[in-house]
């Protein structure tokens, strides 16, 4: 579950590794969240892998605008 939690790592990549279904994993993560009140695992790890893509996303766009205004201003070319 650490691997899912902390490393973000895909539940189907996982259950392949180990040779269950996926199924098997997330009946898992459901009975150790409980009733906590806190996210399960599952739900950390897509809010993290989640997070990670719109990160990513935010430098693309910021690079883009950079090299746009470069362009813009007669540096590119």
């Amino acid at each position: 579950m650490a691997r899912i939690k902390e490393k973000g790592e895909a539940v189907s990549d996982l259950a392949k590794e180990y040779g269950v279904r996926p199924q098997n994993i997330y009946d898992m993560l459901s009975k150790a969240a409980g009733d906590s009140g806190q996210p399960s695992l599952l739900e950390f790890s897509k809010l993290k892998r989640e997070h990670d893509a719109l990160l990513k996303i935010v430098g693309q766009l910021m690079v883009e605008q950079r090299l746009g205004k470069k362009t813009a201003r007669g540096y590119g070319n």
